[in-house]
């Protein structure tokens, strides 16, 4: 992991006139000059092998300029091109993402994350992930749980690994304001059953970015998660689940001033429900008030509490944090 990361502060209250953000995206963008002429003539495209444009997507340097790509063009553009970061939506808002929210955008970084669940009996959490852009349309997210604490019912704490995910992301469209994708997120069974993990599931959604006006960015999706192995299902618990989030928050720093650099207040909405018959359709409804800030160097900070909204509460409260790194 190692050797992957080496190549590689009330909510929304912010609504002011406050100059805008000299950065775009997890990597700095392409020249803003070539970003803003989509409808420039476009030069000779250079031709990559499927190992050279993985390559350059992964540990390339942004030669190559950035393009806006359509829906219409899913099958016939970009897989043959390098990811390269996008500009700043038209608003001026950089692509970031946040705690606890859908992403839409394609990134370039490794994260830590960490959780702390207060309830009866507190539980806690942390993993690793990185993000690995394979061309302009494909991108892989891998996140490898490292610990996971919980206390079952007799009181007894069972502390070990979780479930391994690999998630599978297709960029639908992407312009200069906003960004689709569609994802297919693979968990396995890697955890043991006594934290609820083991379970083996697919977990199909779709996602946006957008970014119109000023520093406001709006993001969401909605999705599926459908757990298939006999553990998961029949010891763990693990049941089909829809899965929807609604998020927006309000860039008021620039870049440049680090550590507060690019901070950015919101509040993301997610929205929970059991949809199978193996027991109560139960809706949870959480809203997590967070926040993003640039550190320094290729360092970001994010912080947030998950609340429970609605009953039976799964938990009181969430701290969650996380340290990410550009590469």
């Amino acid at each position: 992991m190692a050797t992957l990361a080496t190549l590689l502060a009330g909510a929304l209250a912010a609504f002011v006139g406050v100059p805008c953000y000299a950065s775009s995206a997890e990597l700095p963008a392409a020249d803003e000059a070539l970003a803003q002429a989509e409808s420039a003539s476009e030069p000779a495209r250079p031709r990559y092998s499927l190992w050279g444009v993985a390559s350059e997507s992964l540990l390339g340097e942004h030669r190559e300029r950035w393009r806006p790509l359509s829906v219409g063009t899913f099958f016939s553009e970009g897989w043959d091109q390098p990811w390269v970061a996008p500009p700043r939506g038209g608003g001026g808002a950089p692509r970031q993402s946040w705690l606890n929210a859908f992403n839409g955008a394609f990134y370039r970084s490794f994260h830590i994350i960490g959780g702390w669940i207060h309830h009866d009996n507190d539980a806690y959490d942390g993993a690793f992930s990185i993000d690995t852009p394979l061309n302009a349309r494909t991108e892989l997210t891998w996140t490898i749980p490292y610990v996971d604490s919980t206390v079952d019912a007799r009181g007894n704490r069972h502390t070990g690994v979780g479930d391994f995910t690999l998630n599978t992301r297709f960029l639908l469209s992407e312009t200069r304001d906003a960004t689709q994708s569609f994802n297919v997120t693979f968990r396995m069974p890697t955890g043991h059953l006594d934290n609820g993990n083991g379970v083996a599931s697919i977990e199909p959604a779709y996602e946006f970015w957008a970014n119109w006006w000023r520093g406001l960015v709006v993001r969401g999706g909605v999705g599926l998660a459908a757990p298939y192995n006999h553990d998961g299902v029949r010891n763990a618990g693990a049941r089909t689940t829809v899965l929807a989030n609604v998020s927006a928050g309000y860039y008021v720093t620039p870049h440049d001033l680090a550590p507060i650099g690019d901070l950015v207040w919101y509040v993301s909405t997610n929205l929970t429900t059991l949809t199978d018959g193996r027991g109560p359709n139960t809706t949870t409804l959480t809203f997590t008030p967070g926040f993003r800030t640039y550190l320094g160097g290729k360092l970001y900070l994010f912080g947030g509490v998950e609340l429970p909204a609605t009953e039976p509460k799964p938990f009181d409260y969430q701290v969650l944090a996380e340290l990410l790194m550009e590469y």
